[in-house]
């Protein structure tokens, strides 16, 4: 029997996108001419991928098996493609690199521009997500190099570290503690006891996201175990909700460098700090790179401190 990849890639866009409308609109495709293609799939096979009995399609343990070999199929397709972009360099071709929240929105921008200017025939796309989301892009093969705020627990993916990231203490600037504050670069006039935060509202991230267990580790270590909190998507609304008032929260340093240089926030230092985390560069162990990618990792590897405000001060 062989295998028709054509229906097996339609296959593939109707789980991911859902249902079989939603695949057609994608594929341009009429939505009968999806449904005959996977049932033509399924008749090959011999059996049913896809249940549709229900309000929404479910795969069938034979699906889950057949989905889980179409990724690694079409995975194996664009390593071939990349191989052969091997032998034409890094003139032409695409990088597309995956980030957490805090990394991808504050230090993936600047690296990526920096390597544009290198490689300007290359194409750059990003993929912001939480550490969830970004490891299984890197499994399924949507990206093939990331740089995550932790490790990744995936065993598919292998990592190394390249700087790091320490959360801090942020409240309004008008806040009773805030006077115990850091500015950006400066010490604080004295350190905050974790009793006097007692009765904050804690905005933590949602989650999946490296910030989140972070923020629960510090709360924790503070005895602060209790503390009301309420969950906010993102670093940019809980710094909104911080400036306005709603509650203090814990984010990375990099993440508030503007707003405390501008007076926006405050940052409290407190004891004992919250540990620093790693933040590392992955990609699938068993992926072959393309010479973007490989070019890219190369200049993360010689990045020797955060970007500051406005500019790119760190790659060697």
């Amino acid at each position: 029997m062989q295998l028709n990849l054509h229906r097996l890639w339609i296959f593939m866009t109707v789980v991911e996108c859902g249902g079989f409308s939603a695949a057609a609109q994608k594929l341009y495709l009429s939505q009968p001419s999806v449904s005959h293609q996977v049932r033509q799939l399924e008749q090959s096979l011999r059996t049913t991928l896809i249940d549709r009995s229900g309000a929404r399609i479910r795969l069938t343990p034979e699906g889950e098996v057949m989905l889980e070999y179409a990724k690694r199929v079409f995975l194996l397709a664009d390593e071939a493609v990349a191989a052969i972009r091997q032998v034409s360099g890094l003139q032409t071709g695409t990088l597309v690199a995956g980030g957490t929240t805090t990394v991808g929105t504050y230090l993936l921008p600047p690296l990526l521009a920096a390597f544009r200017d290198r490689h300007p025939g290359i194409e750059i796309g990003i993929q912001v997500g939480n550490a969830q989301q970004v490891e299984r892009g890197l499994v399924d093969g949507e990206i093939g190099v990331a740089v995550l705020a932790g490790e990744p627990s995936a065993a598919q993916l292998v990592s190394e570290p390249i700087l790091e990231d320490r959360l801090v203490l942020i409240t309004q600037p008008g806040h009773k503690l805030a006077s115990t504050g850091i500015a950006a670069g400066s010490s604080a006039a004295r350190t905050a006891e974790p009793h006097e935060l007692a009765g904050e509202l804690f905005l933590i991230r949602e989650p999946g996201s490296s910030t989140r267990e972070l923020q629960e580790e510090a709360l924790e270590s503070w005895g602060l175990e209790a503390a009301g909190r309420t969950e906010i998507w993102g670093p940019e609304t809980i710094k909104q909700a911080v400036a306005a008032g709603l509650g203090v929260s814990l984010l990375s340093e990099h993440c508030v460098e503007q707003e405390l240089a501008d007076g926006r926030l405050a940052a409290v230092a407190v004891s004992p700090v919250p540990k620093p985390r790693p933040i590392v560069l992955a990609h699938r162990r068993d992926r072959l790179l393309g010479p973007a990618e490989q070019a890219f990792i190369a200049m993360l590897r010689n990045v020797r401190s955060w970007p500051g405000i406005n500019r790119l001060r760190s790659i060697s």
